[in-house]
């Protein structure tokens, strides 16, 4: 469990100011850099002891999605109790034979690696953690397209499928693309405590997903690839209104549809009835309040809507295979 100290009006849990370093690769993606950058530079603009860094072996890069990126400092030396992370990058092809970072980033990487420092990398980052030899021996993972590749490339790591994000010692990886922003809400966490880090997520209107053990989708994803419309606006309602108790009438009304109609193209479009659906959107806001050690389990139920506590118990033991006290506990990041 991780326990929370005193916490200023923010939730702040560590005032020491802290480096958040941005090596930017050639053909940076650009949202494996910017998703990272806005959750500090949000959680530095309400207080957090942050200071951001953009470094790179150039002074400009273009990233893959055409955009110039400018004004980059040179790699700096890098010191005990610095984050840095890596984005992800595009190549035309990641197989073996295909040269990732040049010889000073990896000689950087290792260096700051040596000195203390922590080092994440985002999606296809992974890649250049493993060309410094900082995979070896170690959990990681990538972009779930590229797991075997990257298994491949660097034998002696052990390449996790199907994880959003895997912490190894002062090495943490993450899966694809939009995965950094959870990566970075769970160093903010950690460093912060889940309050703070959770008024950061509701700034940036996204939804935290716990751990990284939690697979590459999201039930705020995994439902929304259907095409009908008034499915779309009772899931956008239900998200809205996760906690409130809400009649299969009202939402027939908001999908301009019969009850009995509603039910039976809510099945289809998702594979889940709306009071299914429903409960799963209780149980992923439950995943988020059980991170904060001053709820008890029955604080988490009623905020979630559930009226009986016996009932949560039971669907979230049905769900996850373990009662929710067992649940609290979050990868400690170093």
């Amino acid at each position: 469990m991780m326990h929370v100290q005193n916490q200023s009006p923010l939730g702040s849990t560590d005032n020491r100011v802290r480096r958040i370093v941005f090596f930017v690769p050639p053909h940076v993606h650009l949202l494996d850099l910017a998703g990272p950058a806005q959750v500090f530079d949000t959680a530095l603009r309400a207080g957090a002891p942050y200071t951001l860094h953009y470094c790179s072996p150039q002074a400009i890069q273009e990233s893959a999605q055409g955009m110039v990126i400018a004004h980059l400092t040179p790699l700096a030396s890098i010191t005990r109790g610095d984050l840095i992370i890596v984005p992800g990058m595009e190549r035309e092809s990641f197989s073996l034979e295909a040269a990732l970072p040049d010889q000073e980033t990896c000689d950087w990487l290792r260096s700051a690696s040596q000195a203390g420092a922590h080092i994440a990398s985002i999606c296809t980052g992974a890649f250049t953690l493993g060309e410094a030899g900082l995979l070896d021996g170690r959990r990681c993972t990538t972009h779930w397209a590229l797991v075997e590749v990257l298994q491949a490339r660097f034998p002696r790591a052990r390449v996790l499928e199907n994880v959003l994000f895997a912490h190894d010692g002062t090495i943490t990886t993450s899966a694809g693309i939009a995965s950094g922003i959870d990566l970075a809400l769970a160093f903010l966490e950690h460093a912060q405590g889940p309050m703070f880090a959770a008024q950061v997520a509701r700034h940036l209107v996204v939804y935290m997903r716990r751990n990284g053990c939690e697979p590459q989708r999201s039930i705020y994803l995994e439902y929304r690839t259907h095409l009908h419309a008034g499915v779309h606006r009772v899931q956008d309602y239900l998200i809205s209104h996760v906690a409130e108790h809400v009649s299969l009438k009202e939402l027939a009304t908001i999908a301009k549809v019969s009850s009995r109609e509603l039910n039976r193209a809510f099945k289809e479009a998702t594979g889940l009835t709306p009071i299914q659906y429903h409960q799963r959107l209780r149980l992923e806001l439950a995943a988020t309040l059980l991170a904060n050690p001053t709820l008890r389990v029955e604080d988490v139920a009623l905020q979630c809507g559930f009226e009986d506590v016996r009932h949560f118990r039971r669907l979230w033991q049905r769900r996850f295979g373990l009662p929710p006290s067992l649940s609290r506990t979050f990868p400690h990041i170093a």
